[in-house]
């Protein structure tokens, strides 16, 4: 899913394409693409593109008849700049809002389409649908320490939560985490004052790191293969793979769809952490240590 620096990125982009630029027409190629039946969706054709703001992991187009047209990415949804017009074949084409000087399309992968489009009509609308987290790069320490120890829960877990902080999902919460030498697991009403400063450091300076880097791809070109897997990450979607600060292998946790990648050298003293499905297999015999880990993989 598009997190925080993703989004920047599309917005980075599409600022020059269409803010002061007419809507000329909405076409949508999935019925179910359109979450909401009240403003009509052709009432934003023919109006003026005045902002564009993040909420969240939404990218929100206001126009200059007070509607805005949200757009939820989810987990398989893009955003194309096209040439004006650009046809919508394909099942993987969702929309396509068409502007003098090209046409950004809504694709999404994959037969489960969840990504979705609403249409507001003023602020007090647009702030319904906004999670309510925390926006660190603008908040303090206090502030985002109340936060996440609103309720005892593990730092990978109160970092994804759209209603503590804003923005962070699965792939730059591994990020953060590493960078602060911190176990995802680790509660967060149990971390200690010099390890909520190296949180919340390692917050703000990874996501300004992407959102620099990413926006600066975006100058060169629209960022059209957005991805969670980046090969300058430290750990996201790194397993077995080295760790860039100690050298050991990149540990994971998997759980439903997503995995939980970390180094247990730099964050977990050495532990290894348990892996459901695994551990399930192994049950007693599940290494604790990076230590017992090799030795099993030798057996």
């Amino acid at each position: 899913m598009p997190e925080l620096p993703d989004i920047a990125a599309y917005l980075h982009a599409l600022e020059p394409r269409i803010v002061g630029k007419p809507l000329e027409r909405v076409r949508l190629a999935s019925p179910f693409l359109l979450r909401t039946a009240q403003p009509p969706i052709a009432q934003a054709e023919g109006h003026t593109v005045r902002e564009l703001r993040r909420i969240g992991k939404r990218i929100a187009i206001g126009l200059d008849n007070d509607l805005w047209l949200v757009l939820h990415l989810m987990i398989a949804g893009r955003l194309h700049w096209r040439p004006r017009d650009a046809k919508l074949a394909g099942r993987s084409n969702l929309a396509a809002f068409d502007f003098p000087d090209g046409s950004l399309v809504l694709t999404e992968a994959g037969s489960k389409h969840r990504a979705s489009l609403y249409v507001l009509r003023g602020e007090d609308s647009l702030r319904s649908i906004d999670p309510g987290g925390v926006e660190v790069l603008s908040s303090g320490l206090d502030s985002f320490r109340r936060a996440l120890t609103a309720e005892n829960r593990t730092l990978k877990r109160a970092l994804t939560d759209p209603r503590i902080l804003s923005g962070i999902g699965n792939a730059y919460s591994d990020e953060i985490l590493h960078a602060a030498k911190l176990s995802p697991i680790a509660l967060t009403h149990k971390l200690k004052p010099e390890e909520w400063e190296r949180l919340y450091a390692a917050t703000r300076e990874t996501l300004k790191l992407w959102i620099d880097r990413l926006n600066a791809e975006a100058d060169k070109a629209f960022p059209e293969k957005v991805t969670a897997f980046r090969k300058e990450m430290a750990v996201h979607g790194r397993f077995g793979e080295p760790c860039p600060r100690c050298g050991e292998k990149v540990q994971r946790i998997r759980y439903a769809d997503n995995e939980t990648n970390y180094c247990a050298r730099c964050q977990t003293g050495g532990k290894v952490l348990a892996d459901r499905s695994l551990s399930r297999l192994l049950g007693s015999d599940w290494p604790r240590t990076l230590e017992e880990l090799e030795a099993l993989k030798q057996r």
